[in-house]
């Protein structure tokens, strides 16, 4: 009984003490397909003036559509510039606003979402879990069919019963709940080989299209140069980010357990200066027997300026078309030294402004942006938007004159520690995971297996993206690389460590303490390893096993390193054919250790 009780503990499964609020009680019928926001909304608002509470959905299927739900107001990371979408409003199905202590329990039931619609937001809330449920959209926002025959002048297709549309003046148009589909982003998908590649909707939009039965297209024009084969799926989705699947925003210990996210719009679940943040066994992918390919027309998990403990354990990702799991900050250029303790600073990118980037007591760090050299740390006594794109931010000290217009800020107190472990990464286009973190990350036990690109990239740029910052402590290993980077060629590398340092320092490296180690690499062809500018990098017993996935090119180095230093490999157990060697630039002998030969240029 003992045991019984423990296992049930370590689960979740007992929420003592707990309030249940069953939302029955308020008009919501399970499987009636009626809205139910609003009896959702009732049961929440009640839930939210208890001390501990579970809200209740028997099983069954839920539905939410826009017309009664919350309206929000809030600037995403990542998401969309002024001119893609100006106004930035969003509905929201779950809206968890100022609460604490708040199970939504599931019981397996499927939630469906109607129109453009967040799943849900979490603002300022704590102590909140989400469990066994899953999502999804009666239109998904991404558009699928299924290559039948091809030639250079036609190609006949079997489009998704899900993937709404219709033929107007001879051009197939995209459609859904209240919206259609007009700046096109295509990515094809070849399902017996778990591969996604880049492609193009143009050929389709200058052809003619005409209905040949039920579900079945043909489409007549220029085809010549469209790369496909029978059987591959092309999936078109909109390329603005105008909503996301879930969003949590200045919340803190968030659970996620036994969610499946079936299909979600823009850019999936997105965490934005959030706290302590436990995923487990969150299955990014479409619903099984759904013939559909794709399940986020973004990223999986996108993590922006969060802190404490971000743990990923059991999950799975597959259908995307961005980045599984990305983890980053924000770098703000400095644009004018109002006085020795003001600055205006400035958000870059197109995609990320708007929001309170720092807060009075963050500490932050000031770097030079070409050199992402870290020079000095200060505290944030008062900071204000004062516009969209900029914010006024006063120091609890004066800076020193290094500081200078160009210059960037990036926020230190927000920047958590990452453990991702037991998972697995497939159906992506690009990377498998993106890191940029100073606190301590562990990635382990997990399977990359054909990600476009890198299965893992690490960056930090204050030029570009402008997505801070250095690692200071990562460790990967006892995970399976597998024919990853296909996409890439020819920086193909397995592990990318890139960051975007265009003027070097002497002596001065911007990662440090990367261990990769007991790692199983089955790879295609030679790249596995590149790095620039880290400090303390050890590749270590792992086993580099070659594949006949696609033919062998092998004319790149395995590991390619640039200025780095304390460099140790050894013990790596390598295919005599799958590696081309170590080579070295911007580097002397006394900064490598190595058991197998090495070249310095």
């Amino acid at each position: 009984m003992k045991r019984f009780l423990m296992i049930l503990l370590l689960g979740g499964s007992l929420n003592l003490n707990a309030q249940t609020i069953d939302v029955t009680r308020f008009g919501v019928v399970p499987n009636s397909f009626a809205d139910a926001t609003e009896g959702v909304k009732k049961a929440l608002e009640i839930a939210k003036d208890q001390e501990n509470t579970v809200v209740n959905f028997p099983k069954g299927r839920y539905d939410f559509w826009p017309d009664q739900a919350t309206e929000t107001n809030y600037y995403i990371s990542n998401t969309s510039s002024e001119q893609e979408f100006p106004v930035k409003k969003q509905k929201v199905g779950l809206f968890l606003k100022g609460m604490k202590n708040v199970t939504i329990e599931g019981n397996g039931s499927v939630f469906i979402f109607h129109g453009k619609m967040i799943t849900w937001v979490m603002d300022g809330s704590d102590n909140i879990t989400i469990r066994n449920l899953s999502v999804s959209y009666e239109r998904p926002g991404m558009s699928e069919m299924t290559i039948k025959e091809i030639n250079g002048t036609s190609v006949i297709a079997s489009v998704h019963p899900d993937s709404k549309f219709a033929i107007v003046n001879g051009q197939l148009e995209w459609y859904g709940e209240k919206w259609i589909t007009r700046n096109y982003h295509a990515i094809l998908v070849r399902p017996d080989k778990g591969m996604l590649f880049y492609s193009s909707w143009d050929p389709f939009m200058k052809s003619k299209a005409e209905i040949l039965g039920p579900l079945q297209v043909k489409f007549s024009g220029d085809f010549s140069k469209f790369r496909a084969q029978p059987g591959d799926v092309l999936t078109i989705r909109d390329r603005y980010r105008d909503y996301v699947g879930a969003f949590n925003y200045r919340s803190k210990n968030v659970r996620l357990q036994n969610v499946h996210m079936n299909s979600m719009h823009g850019l999936g679940i997105v965490s934005q200066f959030s706290e302590n943040l436990n995923y487990d066994s969150v299955y990014v992918e479409p619903e099984k027997g759904s013939g559909r390919v794709i399940a986020s027309s973004a990223d999986g998990m996108h993590f922006s300026g969060c802190k404490g403990q971000i743990t990923i354990n059991n999950c799975r990702f597959n259908g995307m078309h961005d980045d599984p799991v990305n983890v980053h900050g924000t770098h703000l250029r400095v644009t004018e030294v109002v006085s020795a303790t003001t600055l205006k600073l400035r958000f870059m990118h197109h995609q990320s402004y708007g929001f309170d980037a720092f807060i009075p007591g963050d500490t932050v760090a000031y770097l030079h942006s070409k050199s992402l050299q870290i020079f000095e740390q200060g505290v944030i006594k008062s900071a204000k938007l004062i516009s969209e794109r900029e914010m006024l931010v006063e120091l609890q000290k004066p800076f020193s004159e290094q500081l200078k217009a160009g210059d960037a800020l990036e926020n230190v107190t927000w920047t958590p520690s990452v453990t991702i472990r037991n998972s697995r990464f497939e159906g992506t286009i690009s990377r498998g995971t993106l890191i940029t973190t100073r606190r301590k990350v562990l990635i382990e036990n997990n399977v990359y297996y054909r990600t476009g690109m890198h299965a893992i990239l690490i960056e930090n740029d204050a030029e570009g993206w402008y997505e801070s910052g250095p690692v200071n402590d990562l460790t990967i290993r006892n995970n399976q690389f597998i024919e990853c980077g296909f996409n890439s060629a020819p920086n193909n590398y397995i592990i990318s460590i890139n960051p975007q340092n265009h003027e070097a320092v002497p002596n001065y490296w911007v990662h440090k303490n990367i261990r990769i180690e007991g790692n199983t690499f089955k790879v295609y062809d030679s790249p596995i390893l590149s790095a620039q500018s880290t400090s303390g990098l050890y590749f270590t017993n792992n086993k580099i096993e070659l594949t006949n996935f696609l033919p062998v090119r092998n004319t790149r180095p395995a590991i390619n390193l640039i200025g780095c230093t304390k460099v140790r490999i050894n013990g790596n157990l390598f295919d005599k054919v799958a590696v081309s060697g170590i080579e070295a630039k911007k580097m002397a002998k006394t900064d490598i250790k190595s058991d197998i030969p090495y070249q310095i240029k």
